[in-house]
């Protein structure tokens, strides 16, 4: 039985989560393998609206497993509080499982992260300020603690020691600000060990075992292929490998048990943070795509930036990614629109671009070159086959698919469960 990948192929928000619940019913494993609080998925299911951060979408699925792996940061006291917001609206998440190796988002790196991006001023890189970045930075800088880490206080406290050692000292003396104790965050820690236990384990182990006893795995990425460490527009990018390479280095599953790399990707674009953004759109038609989309950010309730749908950086996902399929959401919020401009190449300095240019500075210089395709303003959220859709949708569908570089398998016309088109199947 396969091993899935779902990731995001613009930056962020394309509605992974609604991707991951579509195959939630019919996958064993559900797996986080990057990231942290700092991004969220939104899944509606029977009109009930959930927001997740840290927890994965499977955690909706009852026979599902929902895995929180080693490539992931945790901030403890929100991974509780999101289990208890779902507790009390009678969501079971007793068969959440979590990676011993998985590194915790201890309080220093919450400090350090805000007061970070306060100095950095107009060179900021738009971060949520939850500690992510400096918890990854100590990850690869072997300062980092680790979920296993807290069931051996002296262990804890030495690693604590050692990192806020230099920490405290950079707080104090470049952002005049006062380090937590030692002693307050290894007790803030120790607080979850009891009701952490039982949730831990070496979920590559885990994973592996699944996978020979036929069981079926979806990874799911969180931020998405443009805001990856080293194949995103760096550095306004996230701390993490949020391409498809990723899965496995941050769930422990190996390349060759991979069977399918399933991308998501907005019938427009959005973004948020800094950095550039070809199709931007800084007008009317920016605002009006910002409140028929509901585009705010699940986690931090940002204003997203919005633009129309590039087909170059899909083709560059497909390409990083290695896309079997894509999944292509809120193609509803399109209704209405007399023409609905796509980008199909770029131009920078009079050149034309096909792919993406190899620099920053000519990525942040590039501006879109458009095709336009005549809109529809029939109500799509009842339809329920490709077939339903009117003509000029189905045509905007195909032409995104060729110029994309890989088949469009679903298409969401609706934020709930059942307002999704299966042009061919997933699994």
């Amino acid at each position: 039985m396969p091993a899935l990948v779902l990731i995001g192929a613009q930056w962020g928000d394309e509605g992974k989560g609604k991707a991951t619940d579509q195959l939630g019913g019919r996958v064993d494993y559900v797996v986080k393998f990057n990231g942290g609080n700092n991004a969220g998925h939104t899944v509606v299911i029977g009109g009930e609206t959930y927001a997740l951060h840290l927890l994965p979408s499977g955690i909706l699925s009852p026979g599902c497993t929902p895995v929180i792996a080693n490539g992931v940061v945790i901030d403890l006291g929100v991974l509780f509080t999101e289990i208890d917001g779902l507790e009390a609206r009678g969501i079971d998440t007793s068969k959440l499982v979590v990676s011993a190796n998985a590194h915790v988002i201890p309080s220093y790196n919450q400090v350090l992260d805000k007061v970070t991006e306060r100095f950095l001023g107009s060179r900021r890189i738009g971060t949520t300020g939850r500690g992510i970045g400096p918890t990854y930075a100590d990850k690869m800088n072997r300062v980092g603690v680790r979920v296993q880490d807290l069931f051996d206080e002296k262990i804890l406290r030495a690693k604590v020691e050692g990192a806020l050692e230099l920490k405290a000292q950079v707080l104090l003396k470049v952002y005049n600000r006062k380090a937590p104790a030692v002693d307050a965050v290894v007790e803030e820690l120790l607080s979850y060990v009891d009701r952490l236990r039982p949730m831990v384990a070496d979920t590559g182990l885990l994973l592996a075992n699944a996978l020979d006893e036929g069981r079926t795995v979806l990874l799911e990425g969180g931020q998405a292929t443009l805001l990856d460490v080293d194949h995103g527009t760096y550095p306004f990018v996230t701390s993490s490998n949020a391409t498809s390479g990723g899965a496995c280095t941050g769930s422990g599953i190996p390349p060759n048990r991979i069977d399918k790399v399933i991308a998501v990707v907005k019938a427009y674009t959005t973004r948020v943070g800094e950095g550039p953004f070809p199709t931007e759109l800084l007008d009317e038609s920016g605002e009006k795509l910002r409140a028929d989309g509901g585009e705010y950010g699940t986690t931090t309730g940002r204003p997203r930036r919005c633009g129309w749908y590039d087909a170059v950086i899909a083709r560059y996902a497909t390409r990083v990614n290695g896309v079997t399929d894509f999944v292509l959401t809120k193609l509803d919020v399109l209704t209405g629109w007399e023409q609905i401009p796509v980008c199909v190449a770029y131009e920078v300095d009079g050149v034309r671009y096909d792919e993406m240019p190899m620099t920053q500075t000519a990525f942040h210089h590039a501006t879109p070159v458009y095709e336009y395709f005549d809109g529809w303003t029939e109500d799509i959220t009842t339809a329920r086959t490709f077939e339903d859709l009117p003509k000029n949708a189905q045509l905007y569908i195909r032409a995104l698919e060729e110029m994309s570089g890989a088949p469009f398998s679903s298409v969401g016309v609706g934020p709930d469960r059942e307002q999704t088109l299966e042009l061919r199947p997933l699994l």
